[in-house]
């Protein structure tokens, strides 16, 4: 069935500039469209299934522990990259300059094409260490990091980030411009506080001011869940591509079907639910695949993700939510699509 939804038509001036490729520094990426890190999710598993349906995109590893990296010879699974995967961007997150720029070496040698900083997470674990969010309140730090980083690799250095820390601090527009002046060749912004978390609606009039702030590229992050959204955010933003988040868990067709749209002005077809069922079986069995027993366990809240929308999408939540097997979670799911078909 085609997309029904109703999508406002791009303008002539947006078609023109959103046609060109992505420009990091010295990386060239050939779509608008960026996979956002996520935590506990953005494993190599699921990056190959958005990368099927947008092979052009930029993809993220989870964010990586820099003081992790620093004290163990090994590098952790969450930095492994596929020798597939291009472009590829690792995450890096910490509130000390050396400990980045250490990390920062060793994720260009295990093969990023670009180095995040992640500036924007919330989560007090995060933010109680230094990380994350909270360098939004410490922009000297934040200047240092990204500066030692941008001079240890060779490979552009890019920042995720949010508006401030709360609606009384709001200081994006300053510190967007700190990290340019520092070296950062994109900056990302999830168009929300940190004390909003992932609550209430992204404010993303304040990508408009900070695009206009800036000479870098400027992605926009936030309530991005539909070819919809996107059109009217990049419209609103004037941003130079989006980045997409949560609307892909249980749904990595999404970065592809606006990556379409912003490129031929065409919907594609929205999956039907056989469809997205055949998709959770795939990565059921990546996630069995590559982490054995440990990844049946993880594909519970994927497999869960997967079922919405849909009649009996409750029933089969709560089934496939306690699987313990490939096998059985591969019987629930063929029975299922068997009835979807």
């Amino acid at each position: 069935m085609v997309n029904s939804i109703e999508v406002p038509s791009l303008s002539e001036e947006l078609k023109a500039r959103l046609a060109a490729p992505l420009k990091i520094g010295s990386v060239v990426v050939n779509s608008r469209v960026l996979q956002s890190p996520l935590s506990g999710v953005s494993d190599v598993v699921f990056r190959r299934l958005v990368r099927r349906y947008a092979p052009k995109s930029m993809m993220y590893t989870e964010m990586v522990s820099a003081k992790e990296i620093y004290h163990l010879q090994e590098l952790p699974s969450i930095m492994a990259i596929a020798l597939d995967e291009d472009p590829i961007s690792i995450q890096l997150f910490d509130c000390r300059p050396d400990f980045m720029a250490e990390a920062a070496r060793k994720a260009v040698a295990e093969g990023a094409n670009t180095i995040d900083i992640n500036m924007g997470c919330p989560v007090n674990k995060i933010t109680k260490k230094g990380g994350g969010s909270s360098l939004l309140r410490q922009p000297e730090v934040a200047e240092a990091i990204v500066k030692t980083v941008a001079e240890a690799v060779d490979v552009p250095v890019t920042v995720k980030t949010r508006l401030g820390w709360d609606d009384h601090e709001i200081n994006i527009i300053d510190f967007a411009r700190r990290m340019e002046n520092q070296g950062a060749q994109m900056l990302t912004l999830h168009g929300r506080t940190r004390a909003q978390g992932y609550n209430g609606a992204a404010h993303w009039s304040w990508i408009t001011k900070v695009k206009q702030a800036l000479s870098i590229p400027v992605i926009a992050n936030g309530d991005i869940f539909s070819v919809e959204a996107a059109v009217k955010c990049l419209e609103l933003t004037k941003a130079d591509g989006v980045m997409c988040s949560r609307g892909t868990l249980g749904y990595p067709f999404l970065v592809g079907e606006i990556d379409h749209f912003l490129k031929t002005g065409e919907l594609l077809p929205s999956p039907d639910v056989a469809t997205r069922l055949q998709c959770a079986k795939e990565h059921l069995l990546g996630l069995w695949s590559h982490k054995g027993q440990r990844g049946i366990y993880q594909s519970r809240k994927h497999l869960a993700w997967y079922c919405k929308e849909f009649s009996g999408a409750a029933e089969l939540r709560d089934r496939l939510s306690q699987i313990e097997s490939l096998e059985q979670g591969y019987e629930i799911l063929n029975s299922e699509i068997a009835r979807h078909q």
